[in-house]
């Protein structure tokens, strides 16, 4: 079985896969030794992949190793199903290379354009097996704090299913502002990649998608676990 470990920059979650099959997974604010052995508690773990967007502890690496018996750490410098174009790839996030990768397992063959609603707002672009890079926003969340931390008045607000859009009072013209805005953001990057690709696939992921997924004017695949479905792949490329 494999274990998936990815550090994300509000949260961690962890997963299992039995081949190409999640078992279980969970996320969590803070990363805990405890919660891992936990974890992996009823479990035959045989390989691991380790990925973060921040700078990781020693000691997760040290506790997956001691008892999994081939461990990867997601770099720039893995192995790849497909091709990157990017100027710096080690400057390339791990998630999005993850998305990507679970994308391109799904559709190999096909142009993509991967919608990533996390803490940070990504889209990445794929044409048939070569990465062309993408575009970071940012996201909703951030959108909502960036209101509250440089003005002195606005309050910090959270997104909620009922508000009055034009807004009839300031916290419901800050939800409407931010979710019409990335609402906008989003659908015309569909649009535009609409007009230069036949045949693509849109694929939307991160944590505020589900709350997104409904205000999007096009077709897309709501696929929550494509990260981890992504390393799982990235580790099975590896361990070959």
């Amino acid at each position: 079985m494999n274990l998936i470990v990815d550090i994300g920059n509000s949260s961690t979650k962890i997963a299992v896969y039995d081949g190409g099959k999640k078992i279980t997974d969970f996320r969590s604010k803070e990363f805990s030794c405890e919660k891992l052995e936990k974890t992996l508690a009823p479990y035959k773990i045989d390989k691991a992949i380790l990925s973060s967007v921040k700078e990781t502890p020693d000691y997760i690496y040290d506790l997956l190793s001691v008892s999994i018996p081939f461990v990867h750490i997601l770099t720039y410098k893995s192995k790849f199903p497909f091709k990157i174009e990017y100027e710096t790839p080690e400057t390339l996030g791990t998630d999005r290379i993850a998305a990507v990768a679970g994308a391109h397992k799904l559709f190999p063959h096909t142009d993509l354009l991967v919608i990533d609603a996390g803490t940070a707002m990504t889209f990445d672009f794929m044409s048939g097996s070569i990465y062309k890079g993408g575009n970071i926003s940012p996201g909703v969340v951030m959108r909502f704090k960036a209101l509250n931390k440089f003005t002195n008045q606005l309050p910090l607000v959270s997104p909620t299913v009922n508000y009055s859009s034009p807004g009839q009072n300031t916290k419901d013209a800050i939800i409407a502002g931010v979710i019409t805005g990335v609402s906008y953001e989003i659908n015309e990057y569909i649009r535009t990649f609409e007009k230069k690709h036949i045949e693509f696939k849109i694929i939307l992921t991160g944590g505020d998608s589900k709350y997104l997924k409904d205000k999007i004017d096009f077709q897309v695949i709501y696929m929550p676990d494509i990260v981890t479905d992504g390393l799982n792949y990235i580790l099975e490329y590896n361990a070959k």
